[in-house]
């Protein structure tokens, strides 16, 4: 039976693919993202038994096409595409489509948790603590483990992750140890990558503290060049705001790529970001604590300016 996974490549992504992994019978693995997963199952040769999409979230620029298309595969394939991000207004019904408010980890694990044993569960609980949703569900699992050798595990991973970046062979090798069961400090150069990252994670908390802008609900640091997601937490932070915001340029596209963060604050950015980012030419959304946008370079200071306008509101 042949299978192929489609997943992201954040812990929740790599642990909820390392679960369908040990699930199925050596699938096929590759990392995508909502850009790139109408394309990606576009350029798929062969049949496959098995679809399984993990913690992607719907484009809503190319959803008919990929409704469209996905209905088209599930004609020859199981499709289980397994996701938590909030959904666009016209959202999917089909029998394919698993959708909750947990992490992609905890769904994938509830989903096929007879085929693999109950020790499976603390990848799951990685993938939750890494997405922010210690849900109930994942709160009872962890009792039956010590919770302080779990952050650890979970720490490790999540630190090892981002300094990997875009290297996808190597997340790859991580998501195949953790099918596996192999404890994130005893997979090959997770360690090291964590400890690297976090002497980047000191150096990035440095740079933000001296470059941070402070508007009247959110805080802001352009180009800090590394740990985006990172840096916004430390720019709500150093910025004493509601929201942080990291920006960063791609002179090759003339945009800014940014990752938002709130901190500890009742709004719902995916909503905000959805408007504002569009009123600017942009892009934006994600989770109602947690974002991203991109924006066009000559954008970046009337859209600052008004979405701290909309949060105000």
């Amino acid at each position: 039976m042949s299978s192929i996974v489609l997943t992201h490549g954040d812990c929740d992504g790599v642990c909820s693919g390392a679960i369908v992994k040990r699930a199925l019978d050596r699938p096929d693995v590759f990392f995508t993202s909502p850009v790139s997963l109408l394309g990606d199952l576009n350029n798929l040769t062969g049949t496959y038994d098995n679809i399984v999409i993990c913690d992607i979230a719907i484009d809503e620029r190319t959803y008919p096409e990929l409704e469209e298309k996905l209905n088209e595969l599930a004609e020859v394939s199981d499709i289980f595409y397994i996701d938590h991000h909030p959904l666009p207004v016209k959202k999917f019904s089909a029998d394919w489509f698993y959708h909750d408010e947990c992490s992609t980890a905890e769904m994938a694990y509830t989903l096929f948790s007879r085929k693999m044993n109950r020790d499976m569960r603390r990848v799951a609980i990685y993938g939750a603590i890494g997405e922010f949703a210690e849900t109930p569900v994942i709160q009872k699992w962890e009792r039956d483990w010590d919770k302080r050798t779990l952050y650890f595990f979970a720490g490790t991973l999540i630190q090892g992750i981002i300094e990997a970046g875009r290297n996808y062979d190597y997340k790859r090798q991580i998501l195949n140890a953790l099918s596996l069961d192999t404890p994130p400090p005893e997979i090959e150069g997770l360690l090291d990558s964590a400890i690297v990252a976090s002497k980047k994670e000191e150096h990035i908390m440095g740079l933000v503290r001296e470059k941070v802008v402070r508007l009247r609900n959110l805080a802001y640091v352009v180009d800090i060049n590394g740990y985006m997601s990172k840096a916004a937490i430390y720019a709500a932070s150093y910025g004493n705001c509601c929201v942080g915001v990291s920006c960063e340029y791609r002179q090759h596209k003339h945009v800014y790529d940014m990752s938002i963060r709130s901190r500890g604050c009742d709004v719902d950015l995916n909503t905000i970001l959805r408007t504002v980012a569009v009123s600017h030419g942009g892009t934006g959304g994600g989770h109602h604590f947690a974002g991203g946008a991109r924006i066009p370079g000559k954008q970046l200071e009337a859209f600052l300016y008004d979405f701290d306008d909309a949060l105000g509101r």
